[in-house]
């Protein structure tokens, strides 16, 4: 398998995840069910204002990362288009790292839940299990340890944004990143 076709397999691995409705199409609905999910996830009540603001954190995503690659005339992203605009990413590093940093500073301060900077084994675990509802605590805790690439026990920011930009753009089957949705399950080299 070449690298380009690992990315891609990852990105489809990760755009069937983001599709909540399983439709594929990546849609503003698919972000304000993982905004709920996420916000109840992390013991938010529905409704709340805490589960407001994040379930609106997940729209600005879908309005400023997403909608620019909407076709003209579509409710949202077919899983064709997402792979082709997230591929893109791994081209240019710049725009990977600006891009996808954003998303993880949005991310960040939706899990960070004791408002300290960084991430917990147990933040983690709430936040992703928005995302990824079959995500288990042993996986979850395996991935952890893999994206704690200090070892001290937390996730930093650096730690953080560095798994979401890999695992978006990262062509390496060894990157860190990998492990960003628990256990890699796509095709490896």
């Amino acid at each position: 398998m070449t690298d380009r076709e690992f990315l891609t397999k990852k990105i489809e691995h990760g755009f069937d995840q983001l599709d909540v409705d399983g439709n594929g199409v990546l849609t503003e609905d698919d972000h304000v069910e993982m905004g709920r999910r996420t916000a109840s996830s992390l013991g938010h009540a529905e409704g709340s204002p805490e589960a407001e603001r994040i379930i609106g954190a997940y729209t600005a995503i879908w309005r400023e990362v997403h909608l620019p690659f909407v076709p003209a005339g579509a409710r949202g992203i077919p899983r064709d288009r997402f792979v082709e605009s997230t591929r893109a990413l791994a081209d240019d590093p710049g725009t990977a790292r600006a891009t996808l940093g954003r998303l993880a500073e949005t991310y960040l301060g939706i899990a960070d839940l004791d408002g300290d900077g960084r991430i917990s084994p147990g933040e983690f675990l709430a936040f992703q299990r928005g995302h990824f509802p079959r995500l288990t605590e042993e996986e979850a805790a395996e991935a952890f340890g893999h994206l704690d690439t200090d070892g001290d026990g937390v996730l930093s920011p650096a730690e953080f944004t560095d798994a979401v930009v890999e695992f978006w753009s990262s062509s390496d089957p060894e990157a860190t990143g990998n492990w960003w949705m628990g256990r890699p399950v796509f095709p490896r080299g």
